[in-house]
This record gives structure tokens, C-alpha cells and sequence, in this order.
């Protein structure tokens, strides 16, 4: 990771750029001096571009990242706290789809929101393999069903307290409820031996499912499919992940079949105050 510049005649050395850095890699030097790099800076800058967008004289210019490349926050565009409320409130898991594909434009644009998601000392460390065929959905959802059947051989009750009976069930009715028939599926997979794979990609794919109803577009965890993309090698194998990752989430996408009109409440939490 490269150091940095600093502007002078702009820098108005108000700190912030110190005080925010959370490597603490940033030093402030003698009076009417600039902010300059620790020793260590190279080791263990994160990457994460906060001194860049604390800066509010844009003085500060990472080797790998201009201010010029990032847009100011519009304080404009802020939701109030009622248009924030709805937002959240009425996101729903979708499980009924409409058979129209999903413009890849669209598809993409969900990969490049899902990336602004907090990440454990910013490794980003998500992969992402996309089932863009409806067909192979299926075939994929049926390679699931597969191996729920073998694990209902092996182990009734624990298949039974899963409801593989039941999907399997379904499945054999013509009923598909690994996948919904959604049109498309999008998995997050990330290295088998990094600590924060599971955490980091559910922030990512939770950014996602939040974004996809401003394109128009319903998702919902697939939790079938992922459990069975790790334990089924065929499944694996026709994701063509790989052999050191493991699947940490998977969401069937496409768009609605029906509009939801009221908010519905939730459980209130529960909390512990110490």
C-alpha cells in the first residue's frame, strides 16, 4: 500500500484525517505542519479511504485514490428518519417471481452496491458466482433436492426438523421450494480459512437485498441451496467454485410477482441493558 500527499496551500491541518484513521497510520507533525505517514503505513494501511472522505479541503491524495474520484455526499438526497423507517419496514423476502429475466446491467449494478459493505479491516474478501439461466437454476435446485434425499435416508429426524421431507415432497409434486423458480440466483463465497468470511459476506449480500427494490427487484436467502452448495460435491462442482472457498449465502433475484401494501410489525426486541 503506497503513502500519500498532501496539498499545503489547502490543508487547513484541522486533524481529522489523524484522528479518523482507524490503523493509526497518520501522523500530525510540528506546528503548521501536514499530515504525513507513519513508518508503518505501507504494513498496515486498510485501504479504507477515510482519510480521503473525512478531508472537507480535499487536500489529501492517496497513491491509489484521488479526492476528484469521489463524488460529495449530498446532503440532499439524506432520508428523514420516516423515509428511512419505510425503507427498512418494507423490505420482504420474495418467494413468488414473475418469468421475466433480469437485465445483467441490473444484476451488476446489485454486485457493485452489495461491495459497499463493511468488511473486518476492509479484505473485501467476497467472490460471487451468478446462476443467470432459469433452466440451470433448476437444475440446480434439483441436484439439492438430490442430496436432501440422501440425508433423509441417513438421518430422518434431523432431515425432518430441517423440512427436507417437505421439499422433497414438493419437488415430486412439481412444486419447486429449493429456489422458488426465481429466475436467477447470486452466491457469495469467499476462502474456507478466513475468520470473517460468513460474517463479512452477509453484510454484503444483506447490502444486496436492501438496493435490489430500488431496481425494481425481489430477492430472498437461499438457504437450501447454500447449505447443500458446501455438503453436495456435484452442487459444488456446477458452481464451479473454488476447492478452497466454501458458499457463505446464496439469494434467488428477480422481479415480483405481487406488490406488498402495508408494513407489518415484528417482534419488539430483546434486550439486556448492563
Amino acid at each position: 500500500m503506497g503513502a500519500f500527499v498532501v496539498d499545503r496551500e489547502t490543508c487547513n491541518r484541522d486533524g481529522l484525517c489523524v484522528r479518523e484513521c482507524p490503523a493509526g497510520v497518520i501522523r500530525l507533525g510540528p506546528e503548521d505542519d501536514v499530515p504525513a505517514p507513519q513508518a508503518d503505513f505501507k504494513d498496515f494501511c486498510i485501504a479504507c479511504g477515510h482519510c480521503v472522505a473525512v478531508c472537507p479541503t480535499a487536500a489529501l491524495r492517496l497513491e491509489w485514490l484521488d479526492p476528484n474520484q469521489c463524488p460529495p455526499v449530498d446532503r440532499a438526497l439524506q432520508l428523514n428518519r420516516e423515509q428511512a423507517e419505510q425503507f427498512l419496514r418494507s423490505r420482504r423476502s420474495i418467494r413468488a417471481f414473475r418469468e421475466k429475466p433480469v437485465e445483467r446491467a441490473k444484476i451488476e449494478k446489485l454486485l457493485e452496491m452489495a461491495c459497499y459493505a463493511p468488511s473486518a479491516k476492509n479484505n473485501q474478501p467476497w467472490h460471487w458466482t451468478v446462476v443467470e439461466q432459469p433452466a440451470e437454476v433448476r437444475r440446480m435446485a434439483g441436484l439439492a433436492v438430490e442430496w436432501m434425499r440422501g440425508v433423509i435416508a441417513e438421518k430422518p429426524n434431523l432431515a425432518k426438523a430441517l423440512s427436507f421431507t417437505r421439499v422433497v415432497a414438493a419437488w415430486d409434486s412439481g412444486l419447486e421450494r429449493v429456489c422458488r423458480g426465481a429466475p436467477h440466483l447470486i452466491v457469495a463465497h469467499a476462502d474456507k480459512n478466513y475468520g470473517f468470511g460468513a460474517e463479512d459476506t452477509a453484510l454484503a449480500l444483506s447490502y444486496l437485498e436492501l438496493y435490489a427494490p430500488v431496481l425494481g427487484l425481489g430477492t430472498c436467502w437461499a438457504g437450501y441451496f447454500y447449505a447443500a452448495a458446501n455438503a453436495c460435491p456435484p452442487l459444488f462442482e456446477a458452481l464451479k467454485l473454488p476447492a478452497r472457498h466454501k458458499a457463505c449465502g446464496a439469494l434467488m433475484v428477480g422481479y415480483p410477482a405481487f406488490r406488498y401494501q402495508r408494513l407489518v410489525p415484528r417482534k419488539p426486541p430483546k434486550v439486556t441493558w448492563t
